[in-house]
């Protein structure tokens, strides 16, 4: 048995059957099933660069129905793009021929809220890392650009990175829980022992985002070693779920693997809950 070899890990439950896509591939964005999220199946590509304009780093996708449509949200040579495809297995095929921002960016994470509108929230270089969030008009594609605000930036104490790549606030991924949105979040650097995971919460999603002062919520768990770049999804039974990858052991990074999580909200210090993770599933091939 070996473990799935997916970083930037996202699941989508459609249909009784789990889909995991993520960073690993140099020929695209692989996909993996599973029925119990502990057995995963290889299903090959879901999307080749050949069905893209770019040759290489298809990192971070995140795939969503919408409608009868699958929406594949994924950065290429540092860019964001969308595929689109009628299985969440694929094919999945690059919509338009340009980025969806001229500007170099990574991780986009799409939030649809409750009246229908959605957000891309995504990563852009102009303080090291840093995240931001723009309105998406309702084909899900095109950017309202007057809506661009600044949300996170590297500012805790443990953030700080102890390796000299820069300053680093990445991975968003938003969720709404009684009327606040969470923003769970990676900090540090990726190649670092203390790669971890953090919470911002807001009232207005384009309004200020506070981290929460128990921060980081999930780094080096269970003897895991950089632990990062999540998402969230709510499995068969109801349960919300963390997904995230750490390095490959203590001394090597790659190939990056794919934990899974339970998460939960308690009652918090003030109005707003906190977000714990407990400890981790390892998905096995």
């Amino acid at each position: 048995m070996s473990s799935v070899p997916l970083a930037d890990p996202f699941i989508l439950l459609d249909d009784g059957v789990y889909y995991a896509y993520g960073t690993h591939s140099d020929y695209g964005i692989e996909v993996y099933t599973s029925t119990d999220l502990k057995t995963w199946k290889s299903q090959g590509l879901a999307l080749s660069k050949e069905n893209t304009t770019e040759s290489q780093w298809f990192w971070a996708p995140e795939v969503y129905k919408i409608g009868s449509k699958y929406y594949m949200y994924y950065s290429a040579n540092e860019h964001l793009y969308v595929a689109t495809a009628n299985s969440p297995k694929g094919v999945f095929k690059q919509v338009g021929k340009l980025p969806m921002m001229e500007e170099k960016s990574i991780d986009s994470s799409l939030f649809i809220d409750e009246d229908g509108t959605p957000y891309l929230f995504f990563v852009r270089f102009n303080d090291g890392n840093n995240i931001w969030v723009v309105q998406l008009e309702n084909d899900y594609v095109t950017f309202k650009t007057e809506t661009l605000h600044a949300c996170i930036h590297v500012s805790q104490s443990w953030e700080q990175n102890q390796v000299p790549e820069g300053r680093v606030n990445e991975g968003p991924c938003v969720i709404k829980h009684n009327g606040t949105y969470y923003m769970t979040y990676s900090a540090n650097h990726y190649m670092s022992h203390n790669y971890g995971i953090g919470v911002a919460t807001a009232q207005n999603i384009m309004g200020d985002w506070t981290k929460l002062v128990s921060n980081p919520v999930l780094q080096r768990v269970d003897g895991l070693y950089g632990t990062g770049h999540n998402s969230m999804f709510v499995d068969k039974g109801g349960n919300l779920k963390i997904v995230f990858h750490a390095h490959h052991d203590v001394t090597s990074v790659h190939p990056r693997l794919m934990y899974i999580g339970d998460a939960s909200f308690v009652k918090g210090n003030g109005n707003v809950d906190d977000l714990k993770v407990g400890g981790p599933i390892i998905p096995q091939l």
